[in-house]
């Protein structure tokens, strides 16, 4: 899948860490603003494959969430913000398990 084919939404800092690993098409959005790029990047078609913060889902009413969990083409992953919740999986073991990059580094 070509990275130009990619969406990246959410918080600057969890946008930024996309596309430092090269995805191009990233949105800084805020809790007003999420509903609004998502369903503009859905009615464009431009994309195989969304990333957005978990973080939209509480902003999100039933009917986009709806169609965010239930879309094909694009696919769309909610990923953790970066803000710790619990149970939920650290970004850094995320982007390892699912790009296999490891972005932070220890020396």
């Amino acid at each position: 899948m070509k990275t130009d084919r990619i969406a990246v939404i959410g918080e600057r800092e969890l946008v930024l860490g996309f596309k430092l690993l090269g995805i191009r098409n990233v949105f800084i959005a805020s809790d007003k603003d999420v509903k609004e790029i998502f369903i503009k990047l859905m009615i464009s078609k431009s994309y195989d494959l969304m990333l957005l913060s978990e973080d939209a889902k509480d902003v999100f009413d039933g009917k986009t969430l709806y169609l965010a969990e239930s879309s094909l083409k694009p696919i769309v992953i909610f990923i953790p913000s970066l803000i710790a919740h619990e149970n939920y999986e650290p970004l850094e073991v995320l982007v390892k398990r699912i790009l296999g990059v490891e972005i932070w580094a220890t020396k």
